[in-house]
């Protein structure tokens, strides 16, 4: 397990200070600390959280994670009522 940093980037005031869980990849660890399934791909406007993480002797690895194509149709739903 890698220590991993998650930045929640929808609450309404973005918070500076990671979160930082002991997690196997980053979708584990957002999902850990958000609640929610992340992907990898998606458009700027479903960005969810950036993930950063760095296993020894390497650079620092930022992972940027989405909401899923189900996730928003969910969404989306709620607000039409």
């Amino acid at each position: 397990m890698t220590e991993i940093q998650v930045i929640d980037l929808q609450t309404e005031t973005i918070d500076p200070n990671p979160k930082i869980v002991l997690a196997p990849s980053p979708e584990r660890a957002a999902e850990i600390v958000l609640g929610v399934l992340l992907v990898r791909s998606g458009s700027k406007q479903h960005l969810r959280a950036r993930v950063y993480s760095q296993h020894a002797r390497q650079p620092m690895n930022m992972v940027r994670l989405y909401t899923k194509v189900t996730d928003r149709a969910a969404i989306k739903g709620s607000d039409a009522r």
